[in-house]
């Protein structure tokens, strides 16, 4: 038996159901928080006109979701490794729905952002539980494998939720689009139920105590491989956090072509969804770190191009969608790989460990993603030059985790 299939067979036979309904389950429970974002991208115009707020304003709808969902997950962490994961889970899906609810009920901009704040905090447990459940389960290639399959699933969300909301916005009007999410959350929830049992085995249980979260939190600060990637992923995401956040305007303001942004911002994600899938074949084969170390490089080449192809021949839909899409592309090949490399050395605290690298792709991401997002006038360049600085320093920042080399197998051959 070869040794890939092995691994194969080993992660099969620990997962406490067919493997298709393991990776479709995970993956819902990641989509929820993709979900509460894209759904509402066609309508952030319509949403900002209604509550009187204009320009760069509108982002907030995004960066106040992503603000809650960030610090959270360094106390949903250290809780999940102490109680286990399904009841904290189901408890966060709960209040996820609740909130998703309130959302139709809000009566001020501000009020609006402080519920969806709300429910991101609610969703950063979710998150954290998803991944410690892989955890719990696999490593290595292994998990990375899963994650790439569970982020192809999870991938057709930010294809069809634009689509959704502007049906839903069409048919029910735009608050109908929070009950979309309540009502999801709520068939999550039942599935749970049914059908995962507690993955953390009661010897991996910690200890919960502030002493005990503090020298968790210290393990993975000063593991090298954990820290180096999950700091390239905060900054590499915030690219990610930028495009989403001034989605709407590019195509809308810069390119004049808004009233099909599903379509275009499908074929986007779409990309997406094919590297994931891609990913997931190939990379028991090459390895995390040689596939993520290439594809980054090649990220930060394809933006550089599409801007110098912006500045030469004018900013036109024909020529920026295809380089941005290989560029958005790229995400895929890189989420999955760094997450696993981050997360190999952590088993034992593998929810302490998720929850810092959550933190780092979230509330970091979204301080970069805003940094580089705040800076649209109107011209997609701003956006396309932060994603070359965010290249440049995430590349930067895996060179010194690796010592300068790159490409190389590291710990369990990764």
């Amino acid at each position: 038996m070869s040794a890939n299939l092995k691994i194969n067979t080993i992660a099969e036979t620990k997962l406490p159901m067919p493997m298709w309904e393991f990776v479709c389950m995970v993956a819902s429970m990641m989509a929820l928080n993709a979900f509460a974002i894209d759904i509402m991208l066609p309508a952030m115009g319509v949403i900002a006109d209604y509550y009187g707020v204009s320009g760069n304003q509108q982002q907030w709808l995004l960066y106040s979701y992503i603000i809650g969902f960030g610090v959270p997950q360094l106390f949903f962490g250290p809780v999940s490794d102490r109680f286990g994961r399904k009841s904290l889970l189901q408890i966060c899906i709960a209040a996820y729905v609740l909130f998703a609810f309130l959302c139709m009920a809000t009566t001020s901009f501000a009020l609006l952002l402080l519920v969806r704040f709300l429910q991101g905090i609610f969703a950063s447990g979710i998150r954290v539980i998803a991944v410690s459940i892989v955890r719990d389960l696999t490593a290595g290639r292994a998990m990375a494998r899963i994650m790439s399959l569970v982020m192809t699933i999870f991938m057709i969300i930010p294809i069809i939720a634009p689509a959704i909301g502007q049906g839903v916005m069409m048919i029910a009007g735009w608050k109908w689009m929070f009950g979309v999410l309540g009502l999801a959350g709520s068939l999550l929830l039942l599935w749970v139920q049914f059908r995962l049992p507690e993955t953390l085995t009661p010897e991996n249980q910690q200890q919960l105590s502030v002493r005990k979260a503090l020298s968790g939190f210290h393990q993975v600060l000063t593991t090298r491989v954990t820290l180096g990637y999950m700091a390239a992923s905060g900054v590499i995401f915030g690219a990610l956090f930028a495009f989403i956040a001034s989605a709407e305007q590019i195509f809308y303001d810069t390119f004049g072509v808004g009233e099909r942004f599903a379509i275009w911002f499908a074929i986007i994600a779409g990309t997406l969804a094919v590297a994931n899938f891609t990913n997931s074949r190939v990379v028991e084969k090459y390895g995390m770190r040689r596939i993520s170390h290439g594809v980054l490089i090649v990220f930060t080449i394809l933006a550089f191009s599409n801007y110098v192809v912006m500045q030469v021949a004018g900013e036109k839909l024909v020529l920026f969608l295809p380089l941005f899409a290989l560029t958005f592309g790229c995400f895929g090949m890189l989420g999955a790989n760094f997450s696993a490399i981050a997360m190999e050395p952590q088993g034992k605290i593998a929810g302490t460990a998720s929850a810092l690298y959550g933190f780092a792709t979230t509330t970091v991401a979204s301080g970069f993603g805003y940094l580089v997002s705040s800076q649209f006038d109107g011209r997609v360049a701003p956006i396309l030059l932060g994603f070359v600085a965010l290249g440049v320093l995430s590349l930067t920042l895996v060179l010194i985790t690796e010592r300068g080399r790159l490409f190389e197998l590291g710990l369990g051959k990764s």
